[in-house]
């Protein structure tokens, strides 16, 4: 029953039926995929249990002691801030925080800045450091010099004022410490290390100290002495100079040691009586473990007060002071110390968790170019419009369920990288980048045809962009003085646009985990240090810029699709008149270059036909071919190779023709042509009309191929191949299971549950019948069969012949084989091809008749009557020829003319008289000696020319 072409839905249909099954069949691998990030998940979870129990240590909690309240002998435990030590007092619940005195940042006694070659003379000699008693120094200037003199003489005072026992008094004294501040300041860390703690005045008397009167000094435990340092001032006449001196001091000698630091340095700029304004110098170096930034920032605020002050006093007399009382914190309650494990890792784990989808495309795309199964199907009639779509949204539900289960299966466990953030901002992200991910593998799948190169590339893009984004992207993007520029352009890379999400997802959860607040919401995306904002934009754009490039790219390279359309194809009609230009020279060069040969007469009458049919535009052939050439380029220094020269033929419905060769005749070059696999050089064939070199998409749906090789789906049974490619030839319903099942019986694949087996655990020849079944389902009008009775047994052989009989009764057939049985049992017209030009066409009985006039006489006895059977033959023929001879054994080919058949065997029966013979007959020629003369007679010929 003839159908019409399928319409783009229906192959869709087809193609998405196909895949669901093929997906059904691989359940097992689709669960140990979406399991995996479970499983990596679960493995978080667990270190982050064993880091939580280390964390909720003793030690790591708030200090506790057991005291005796009652006075009955009893202790109850009590727990708090003075029973803590510094790294236990974040734990504790501080509901009413100390206040603690202001802190210069004062350089230790050996580092503090002396007379040296680069620096200014008045700084005091290098003597002082070996008693201990270097003074700290200030360095000033301005635009005013007398006013900046005088402002840094009221820096320091001569005298220590104070109101013992009240931490009021500390607002009148300078006081300083070397020691690294904090995070947090519930406990002022200068006053629980064993560092000094030091006051600022003019001038010291010798070992001067005084206790400080701390707050709660009682309660928490704290005892501190300040000892006296002396505080200089020296002008200097510009910023420069102090920035030279702050610079070269700083980084003499070993650039880790710091030999000469100064106290601040102040720039009093265009200050007045009337106006005050000043930049400051302050050791910045120091940084805190998390690599947050410089802390000396809490100890900024009492430089800033002493300037000031001292300001003041220069304007307004000594008595007046801007006094700085204490610095405090915000209460706190109990907290726990944890570390979002998850969060810190996640970046890293989670890019190779998403990535590790990208091999998993590639490898199935490349696995159906390798097979040759997407021009398989391409050639049964699917459009590269349905396998797009459908192909792109199956591996898009796929990568979704993978994401939905690994958003998931985080969120259960409790991993606060899921939970924290929005999850419409996960959304989001993740949905733009597996669509990116998708098209970037259809685009990197054009660049390979061999399926173990392509998966082995896509692993190491996968761990090798986890790695470069843990080890090299990330440091770039906390590194605040790289341009930001640059980080933009490495984000193109869709790798590390993808690392770069993840990143700033585990900076919210970390932060929100340890502060107690949110992760990342839609309103953080407008914040200039949140670089989520311009992934999402960097993605999408570049998801529609690589899936345009990658059908493009599909579209103009053969790469598994069949023959590449051309870099122009979308301009059509300058692409047909650049095709149309591009074949008249390239007919004018190959005529040029082609042999003059002799042809054959019934060669040339089937050239006069092809070119009446193609004047008087005549639709009763199937197909018409036209002066069809290919030219392989010369490579290495070899010449060109003429894979078919000028093959003209004509096939009406309803013919088998054969085409038979020796190997390398080009035989297979020009099957390849007329499925659309190779462009030809110069000449055409037609197709119902349709040219093969423009409208191939066309001849698709109406084609029939079995492959020399079969081209089939390990995981899918016979029955579900047909009932695939029966929907790309338009069968549906009851037509198409009536049809499955016909080809199943007619191929003896039907009983013993054969239908439903997987096509991997066929044998050879069954694959083969199933590739037979295939070409004639949907009855197309064209059908191509390479070699399709190979390795089959005789039974088998024999029903497929019957099989091919019955359907060449309304299609056209074009078959190649090396069995002449085959040939001569099956074709209508045989065609002998060597050295890619057709030697000679007919029916096989023709062809038998025109090269075969001769019988073929044998004659087996002893060696010792091998002269009187030669003799014999000589006198029934004196021109037989012999042709074989070995052991007694002599063939020979007698000229039909010169002899009749009872003379043989009257000949025979008098030789029998005389000798013994073992064996003897005589036979008519047969296909296979006609093939063997014809192809022996014109690569003789080749040779001569």
């Amino acid at each position: 029953m003839a159908v019409g072409a399928s319409g783009y839905w229906t192959q869709a249909n087809a193609l998405l039926r196909k895949n669901l099954t093929f997906q059904k069949r691989n359940m097992g691998t689709n669960v140990r995929l979406i399991f995996f990030p479970f499983v990596l998940c679960l493995l978080l979870v667990l270190l982050q249990s064993v880091i939580n129990s280390e964390l909720d240590k003793a030690s790591n909690k708030c200090g506790c002691t057991c005291i005796d309240t009652d006075g009955d002998g009893q202790c109850e435990e009590v727990c708090g801030l003075q029973y803590s030590s510094i790294d236990q007092s974040f734990t504790c619940p501080i509901p009413s925080p100390p206040e603690w005195p202001p802190l210069l940042h004062v350089p230790a006694p050996e580092y503090r800045a002396v007379r040296t070659d680069f620096s200014h003379g008045d700084l005091p000699s290098e003597s002082c450091k070996v008693t201990g008693a270097c003074p700290a120094t200030i360095l000033i200037t301005g635009k005013n010099s007398s006013l900046g003199q005088g402002v840094g003489k009221n820096m320091f005072q001569n005298t220590l004022n104070q109101n013992a026992g009240n931490i009021d008094s500390l607002a009148n004294i300078v006081l300083g410490s070397e020691s690294e501040t904090e995070l947090t300041n519930f406990l002022e860390p200068a006053f629980f290390s064993n560092l000094p703690v030091y006051y600022l005045l003019s001038k010291c008397t010798t070992n001067s100290t005084f206790p400080l009167p701390l707050p709660g000094a009682t309660s928490i435990g704290v005892q501190q002495d300040a000892s006296c340092v002396q505080g200089l001032q020296f002008w200097r006449n510009s910023s420069s100079d102090i920035n030279d001196e702050l610079y070269k001091g700083y980084r003499k000698g070993n650039s880790e040691r710091k030999i000469n630091e100064i106290l601040a340095g102040y720039d009093l700029l265009n200050s007045d009586e009337g106006n005050f304004n000043a930049s400051i110098w302050y050791n910045s170096t120091k940084k805190n473990d998390s690599g947050n930034g410089p802390i000396a920032l809490m100890r900024v605020p009492r430089s800033v007060n002493l300037v000031s002050s001292a300001y003041l006093q220069f304007l307004l007399g000594p008595a007046t002071n801007m006094l700085f009382d204490f610095v405090k914190e915000m209460p706190k309650p109990e907290t726990s110390l944890r570390l979002d494990f998850s969060s810190l890792l996640g970046p890293l784990f989670f890019t190779w968790v998403i990535l590790q989808l990208f091999p998993v495309v590639l490898s199935s795309l490349v696995y159906e170019k390798e097979q040759n199964l997407r021009i398989m199907m391409k050639m049964h009639g699917l459009g590269d419009g349905p396998y797009w779509m459908i192909t792109y949204a199956y591996f898009l539900v796929i990568s979704s369920v993978y994401m939905f289960a690994f958003v998931l299966f985080g969120s259960l466990v409790g991993l606060k990288f899921f939970t924290l953030n929005d999850y419409s901002i996960q959304f989001v992200f993740y949905m733009i980048y597996v669509n990116l991910q998708i098209s970037l593998a259809f685009l990197v799948a054009a660049l390979f045809s061999n399926l173990k190169t392509a998966t082995v590339i896509g692993y190491i893009m996968v761990f090798g962009t986890g790695l470069l984004g843990g080890f090299l992207f990330q440091s770039f993007v906390e590194d605040k003085s790289f341009p930001r520029g640059w980080i933009i352009v490495m984000e193109i890379y869709p790798g590390f646009s993808l690392y770069r999400g993840l990143y700033e997802f585990s900076q919210y959860a970390f932060n929100g985990s340890y502060l107690g607040i949110d992760g990342m919401q839609w309103k953080d995306l407008s914040d200039g240090a949140n670089g989520m904002k311009e992934i999402l934009i960097i993605m999408f754009v570049e998801w529609l810029v690589v899936l345009c490039v990658a059908y493009y790219i599909d579209q103009v390279v053969a790469s598994g699709s069949g023959v590449g359309k051309g870099p122009l194809y979308f301009f059509q009609k300058l692409q047909k008149k650049l095709s149309t230009s591009s074949r008249k020279f390239s007919l004018q060069r190959q005529r040029s270059q082609v042999a003059v040969q002799t042809e054959k007469q019934d060669v040339v009458q089937e050239k006069a036909r092809v070119q009446q049919l193609l004047l008087e535009q005549s639709t009763s052939h199937s197909i018409v071919c036209d002066d069809l050439q290919k030219v392989y380029p010369g490579r290495d220094g070899n010449p060109e190779k003429f894979a078919v020269r000028g093959l003209s033929l004509a096939l009406p419905q309803g013919e088998c023709f054969g085409m038979l060769g020796p190997n390398g005749a080009g035989k297979t070059s020009f099957i390849n042509m007329m499925i659309g696999l190779i462009n030809p050089t110069s000449g055409t064939a037609y197709i119902d009309g349709l040219d093969i070199r423009t409208n191939m998409d066309e001849i698709y749906s109406n084609m029939g191929v079995c492959p020399q090789h079969d081209l089939l789906w390990n995981t899918l049974t016979g029955r579900e191949h047909l009932l695939f490619y029966g929907r790309l030839k338009n069968l549906k319903g009851s037509a198409l299971s009536q049809a499955v099942e016909e080809s199943l019986k007619s191929v003896n694949l039907f009983n013993g549950g054969v239908a439903d087996k997987q096509a991997g655990k066929y044998s050879g020849g069954m694959k083969r019948r199933l590739s037979v079944a295939i070409s004639l389902i949907g009855d197309p009008k064209v059908v191509y069969m390479d070699e399709p009775s190979t390795g089959l047994d005789p039974a088998s052989r024999n029903n497929l012949w019957n099989v091919v009989k019955r359907a060449k009764q309304n299609r056209a057939i074009i078959l190649t084989t090396h069995s002449m049985e085959e040939a001569e049992h099956l074709c209508d017209r045989l065609g002998i091809f060597v050295d890619g030009s057709l030697q000679c066409i007919g029916n096989p009985k023709e062809l038998k008749a025109r090269y075969g006039g001769s019988y073929v006489f044998t004659m087996t006895t002893s060696s010792n009557h091998e002269v009187e059977v030669e003799n014999l033959v000589k006198h029934l023929s004196p021109s037989a020829n012999r042709i074989y001879h070995i052991s007694g054994t002599q063939k020979f080919e007698i000229p039909k003319q010169d002899v009749r058949i009872a003379d043989v065997f009257q000949a025979v029966e008098k030789a029998k008289s005389k000798f013994t013979v073992h064996a003897w007959g005589l036979a008519d020629t047969t296909l296979e000696d006609v093939f063997i003369k014809v192809a022996r007679g014109a690569q003789a010929f080749n040779v001569l020319s």
